[in-house]
């Protein structure tokens, strides 16, 4: 628990100071964002503010769990080091793009193909690293089994150990291109990404604590335990990405000072995936996460509708610019859209802990 909350601490205070610095390098290297023409009008007054804050995002993560590690005095886990290694390599992948788009001041940064062969290649290897580093009780970090508040014993290596692993692979990178695209789209208005990320990352620091004070690697694990290897390690992440954005959150609100960019919506979207998979949460992640899929949706049905009858369903997609469109501030949408986020993260909460209260 000192780990959970020194991280936290430690990741919030590098954020809320760091965050200032790296905005007066940026505004010094006249690194800005670059703003859509098609999107609402009232976004062009905010051409040529700093990006890539995700960067500040990512960095004050790794600052606060290092300092949990070395207060504990203990190694550190595969568990966390798979999640840290899957956001920041979608980071790094999401940087690229953002520094491309801004050197070139255009709206398209990495073309497709280079795109998706980074985000493969951070998703295709953390997948299979996921199935190795069994533990004493045998537990690896990931699972083959379909998992929603626990694995639920659909089993995707039915037909064999290879099959198991190739059908994951797929699997997982479904998720984490999921939640890095919706996590991405989210990223529309000021501190609305930052904000929802928070309450959804601060729900996983709870689901973790709870699963490591119930888990099955004890000497008289309880009848509904949980076989996740590494819950405590994965909470301090967890805290450590949440006081990251609480500290980001302060100079990204509206009116923002610097975004994220897409470095720090594709961490948090690979960030969200990875660790659904590591804490065996797969499905509850999109009870947790509901305002990014309500995103999502939002946008798969304009486009969806459109092409089939050549009319909108809304003003504009994603779902927070038809708001805009509709004479909404941005302010009232952030602060109405976190409280969708919080109901969502209510729910998430309350399902899990009512299935284990209901089967004890």
């Amino acid at each position: 628990m000192k780990a959970v909350l020194i991280a936290g601490a430690v990741s919030m205070v590098v954020a809320l100071l760091g965050t200032p610095l790296f905005i007066r390098l940026l505004v010094k290297k006249q690194y800005g964002q670059f703003i859509r023409q098609d999107g609402p009008t009232g976004h062009f007054t905010k051409r040529g503010t700093p990006t890539m804050g995700g960067v500040v995002i990512i960095g004050a993560t790794l600052v606060g769990w290092l300092a949990a590690v070395l207060s504990t005095g203990r190694a550190p886990t595969v568990s966390a080091l798979l999640l840290l290694y899957l956001m920041t390599g979608l980071g790094l992948v999401g940087f690229l793009d953002d520094y491309i788009k801004i050197s070139r001041q255009r709206s398209l940064g990495l073309r497709a193909v280079w795109k998706i062969v980074g985000q493969g290649f951070v998703g295709i290897s953390f997948a299979v690293l996921a199935l190795r580093f069994p533990n004493a009780e045998g537990l690896t970090p990931g699972s083959t089994e379909i998992s929603f508040l626990r694995d639920t014993g659909l089993d995707l290596a039915f037909a064999g150990a290879t099959l198991g692993l190739v059908l994951f692979v797929v699997w997982a990178n479904f998720l984490i291109t999921a939640w890095s695209n919706a996590v991405n789209l989210t990223d529309g208005l000021d501190g609305l990404a930052t904000g929802a990320s928070l309450i959804v990352f601060g729900a996983y620091v709870i689901v973790c604590i709870w699963q490591f004070n119930q888990t099955c690697q004890t000497l008289a694990p309880g009848p509904r335990c949980y076989d996740a290897r590494d819950p405590l390690a994965l909470a301090a992440v967890a805290a450590a990405i949440t006081g990251a954005c609480f500290g980001f959150l302060w100079w990204n609100a509206s009116p923002a000072r610097i975004f994220m960019g897409d470095t720090g919506s594709l961490a948090l979207g690979g960030a969200l995936a990875g660790i659904s998979i590591l804490s065996r949460t797969e499905i509850l992640a999109a009870i947790l996460g509901g305002l990014f899929v309500l995103v999502v949706l939002s946008d798969v049905i304009q486009i969806g509708f459109f092409k089939m009858t050549g009319r909108r369903v809304f003003k504009m997609a994603p779902l927070h610019h038809h708001f805009e469109l509709s004479g909404w501030g941005e302010v009232t949408i952030v602060i109405r859209f976190w409280i969708i986020a919080g109901l969502f993260v209510a729910a998430g909460v309350a399902v899990f802990y009512g299935e284990w209260v209901v089967s004890s």
